[in-house]
């Protein structure tokens, strides 16, 4: 082996940006950030084949004093932090002092800034680890950062990019990730002297979705929940796809930290078990997300190109996650709108459709019809008097009388589909599906109230397990028991499980074990046995349920429509699959081509 030398610090630079500087779209990244951190209100983005040949980033912010150019781009050097007690508060978006060197070292680079009130604007130019000295300039107030030919001195990774389009695509991704999260900032986007992006700041509510729907499309804001909750330090604000608009592929996920955009397991995990009882297999969730909480509770020092972060409180900060967007997508109900397009009601308010009647609107379908669907009498707000035209499907003068969200029955097709007219044209519902969603979150009442009843084994199971989970088992022995299970540790690496919960009968209790063994020691908590209680509980649904080719008169189709408006998350049967939809007039009309 060679004798330890010191490395020169061009040869330092370029080994930092091989970490940072993984395509030209993380020098636009730390460009756009040092810009927000200068408190600029409108950004330009200039790209050159794909930030190959030039990659040009102008902003009206705060600029930099001539005298603090060269420090500018030298390593290590920020005014952002000073203390070790800045760095555990971190309320930059940068703070390490890399970015520009380790792009410099790697480019041919120029940095140009004007300070308010200076009379000229002072501009330094780097290349081959050579910088020169501060020269006036002409420019506005700001800053302007420029990087020709990146990665010409470093081949080898120059080889890694992609085709023209890919790299301006990442790029255009990444500008939308951040003007989602800084609204009021102007963001202008070109490629190859064309003006590709444009976002206007957006200073009201309705400007603001205008903005997301403008970034990921018109659907988003009108297929989401609004959701705005704060409690324990945290506050969960943003947008939540419905069940309904799921996608194929996680291309719609963005999470943000204290204004950061980041991908955390923590989020991860509590977003996909929030979902996990709506979500058909294999979809994703749409969703647009900003936690705040205090800076010193995260740890944004974790990751070179910051885009991973360490929850303090994770456990905290889990369930506080899960239980919000729970919580949320359990107020959605079959046939009930947000009150606005992107708005969800505020925790304990009444219903959009509540407000104007409600279930006081519903049939009167008899008693005796209502028990040989549901096997119970009708809900206690259905029981009230009803237009006469309710029994016979007529919608004359629906409109005059108040219509339900999912309207009145008027047949049943094939056997498994109810059509019913509302105010909005025609609706058709699963029957099977439905009454399996009503059936199931009844049973998950019923569970809950009822309690966790252990079964105890004739023979004890003893379970081989690492130390670890051996010495989790002792610590978590009080949250296990309120689970159902009675755990032991019998030795170093094994324990011994005496009773589990008895709706669990024929599982594989070893593995259940493991597992939530495995979810306790690291998140803290665990759903496993509430998911896999809500697995059987959701077969014993399926089964319960009216089948198809069961035919049902008026009076039970609409005891089922209205069922469906009081039942939580009535939008999509315990599979994820839709239990609805609905055809407008005027798409019915296109059907048909009216009007042409």
């Amino acid at each position: 082996m060679p004798r330890i030398h010191q490395l020169p610090q061009q040869l330092i630079n370029q080994i930092a940006a091989g970490e940072v500087i993984e395509r030209p779209a993380s020098a636009v990244k730390e460009f756009v950030e040092n810009s927000l951190d200068a408190g600029a209100t409108r950004i330009e983005i200039d790209i050159e084949d794909g930030g190959a040949r030039l990659i040009r980033v102008r902003d009206d912010g705060g600029g930099i004093a001539a005298e603090d150019l060269p420090l500018a781009v030298a390593p290590h050097a920020t005014s952002k932090i000073a203390t070790l007690e800045d760095l555990e508060r971190v309320r930059t978006l940068g703070f390490r002092g890399e970015a520009l060197p380790s792009i410099a070292s790697v480019s041919r680079f120029a940095l140009t800034s004007r300070c308010a009130g200076a009379d000229a604007a002072w501009r330094i130019e780097i290349e081959g680890g050579i910088t020169s000295s501060p020269r006036p300039a002409q420019h506005p107030f700001g800053t302007t950062v420029e990087v020709r030919d990146i990665f010409h001195n470093v081949p080898a990774r120059r080889k890694f990019m992609r085709a023209e389009r890919t790299e301006f695509s990442h790029i255009d991704e990444l500008i939308k990730a951040i003007a989602l999260a800084r609204p009021q900032v102007e963001f202008c986007l070109g490629h190859n002297g064309k003006p590709v992006r444009m976002l206007r700041p957006a200073d009201s509510d309705l400007a603001l979705t205008a903005r997301v729907g403008d970034i990921l499309g018109a659907e988003f804001p009108a297929h989401s929940l609004r959701i705005d909750h704060a409690g324990a330090g945290l506050r969960l604000s943003g947008w939540v796809g419905l069940p309904t608009a799921s996608r194929s592929q996680a291309d719609q996920q963005y999470f943000y930290v204290n204004g950061r955009l980041v991908r955390d397991r923590t989020v991860v995990h509590a977003v996909r078990q929030a979902y996990a009882d709506v979500l058909f297999h294999g979809r994703h969730p749409a969703y647009v997300l900003f936690l705040e909480l205090a800076p010193e509770a995260v740890d944004v020092n974790v990751h070179p190109a910051k885009s991973e972060v360490r929850f303090r409180e994770g456990r905290l900060v889990h369930d506080f996650l899960y239980r919000t967007l729970n919580e949320a997508l359990a107020q959605t109900r079959a046939g009930v709108e947000p009150a606005t397009p992107a708005t969800s009601p505020a925790p304990g308010a009444a219903l959009p459709w509540r407000t104007q009647g409600g279930l006081g609107l519903g049939v009167r379908e008899p008693l005796a019809d209502y028990a040989a669907l549901f096997g119970a009498g009708p809900p206690s707000a259905a029981g009230a008097d009803s237009p006469a035209f309710a029994q016979s499907g007529n919608m004359d003068n629906a409109a005059d009388a108040g219509v339900p969200p999912l309207g009145y029955a008027l047949a049943q097709l094939a056997g498994i589909y109810v059509l019913a007219e509302n105010a909005h044209g025609l609706v058709l519902v699963d029957m099977h599906a439905a009454h399996e969603r009503i059936t199931y979150e009844k049973l998950k009442t019923a569970q809950a109230c009822n309690g966790i009843r252990a079964q105890l084994l004739l023979v004890p199971l003893s379970l081989a397990v690492s130390e670890r989970e051996a010495a989790g088992a002792e610590e978590h022995a009080p949250a296990l028991a309120e689970l159902g299970f009675d755990v032991v540790r019998s030795g170093p690496q094994s324990i011994v499980i005496k009773r589990y919960p008895g709706l669990l009968e024929g599982a594989d209790i070893g593995r259940l074990v493991r597992d939530v063994l495995g979810d306790l020691l690291t998140h803290g908590s665990t759903r496993r046995l509430e998911e896999m209680r809500n697995e059987v509980l959701s077969t014993m649904a399926c089964h319960g349920s009216v089948r198809a080719n069961r035919r049902l008169n008026l009076a039970e189709m609409n005891a089922l429509l209205r069922e469906m408006e009081a039942t939580e998350r009535s939008g999509q049967c315990n599979h994820g699959r839709p239990t609805w939809i609905q055809m407008s007039v005027a798409e019915l009309d296109r059907m048909f081509m009216r009007g042409r």
